[in-house]
């Protein structure tokens, strides 16, 4: 029996063999790596990986997708499902005390970004994450400054991760076929820091306040957290708008908070 997809959960399934070729070879699974699968559908992803592998643990949020998968799984390697929300789940719960994991998914394009900051917030136990994206959400995560996709999502991806375009995915690929196209990225989170910053909770606030209103200055979009004044002495014209602004202004204007702000 056929699963149909539902719209709840975001489901487009994967089926084209070239396009799951491809994201195995990108992801290149090596003995003792721990695989996590974030919405494994009905195996299309999975079932390269765990034969390429042979050991893989998925997240499924849809329980009727559950039994199929395990059952298709028992003969290619050690496959274990834990049903949970990806939004909610405490990744800590799979890492090991000698190695990070990996996230690999092709995440429901209605909640992508939420899911992505929830992964950040695990970042150090992360070694890297492979995931599919509707395109728009990928060129905001590589945008640069002065490019119009350029914001919050950008600023806050790059500080926590390196990223990197792989390839674009056609409509065609997926069952049902979405109306955008999507892109498959590597996030690997940063060994080092790449900007100093006094509070790193703080980089969250300016940033939130710097993109909420687009079109207004930094004078007007960071007030009450900075004045006029204090942008300056972070080295940045309060005339100037957000998306203008690199990753390292955006640390200078954050180490200008005072430390005990809330």
């Amino acid at each position: 029996m056929i699963h149909q997809p539902r719209k709840r959960f975001g489901q487009n399934f994967l089926h084209d063999q070239n396009v799951l070729a491809r994201m195995v070879q990108a992801i290149n699974p090596i003995k003792g790596d721990d695989l996590v699968e974030i919405g494994p559908g009905e195996g299309a992803l999975t079932f390269p990986l765990l034969e390429a592998h042979g050991k893989l643990t998925a997240i499924e949020l849809d329980r009727d997708l559950g039994p199929t998968l395990i059952s298709k799984c028992r003969p290619l390697g050690q496959f274990r499902l834990l049903q949970a929300d990806a939004m909610k789940f405490d990744y800590a719960t799979l890492a090991s005390t000698t190695s990070k994991i990996r996230i690999i998914g092709n995440l429901p394009y209605n909640i992508s970004t939420p899911i992505l900051f929830h992964l950040a917030d695990h970042a150090h136990l992360i070694k890297d994450m492979h995931v599919l994206l509707q395109k728009e959400v990928a060129n905001r995560i590589t945008a640069m400054p002065g490019n119009k996709t350029y914001g919050r999502l950008s600023v806050m991806m790059q500080f926590i991760f390196d990223v990197s375009h792989l390839f674009d995915v056609g409509p065609g690929a997926f069952r049902p076929p979405p109306k955008v196209q999507s892109t498959f990225i590597r996030l690997t989170p940063h060994q080092q820091p790449t900007v100093q910053l006094n509070h790193t909770a703080d980089l969250s606030r300016i940033v939130s306040a710097a993109f909420s209103q687009r079109r207004k200055t930094l004078r007007n979009s960071l007030q009450p957290l900075l004045g006029s004044e204090q942008i300056e002495q972070a080295g940045v014209d309060p005339s100037r708008r957000a998306e203008t602004l690199t990753l390292q202004e955006f640390a200078a204007l954050t180490n200008m908070l005072e430390s005990d702000n809330p």
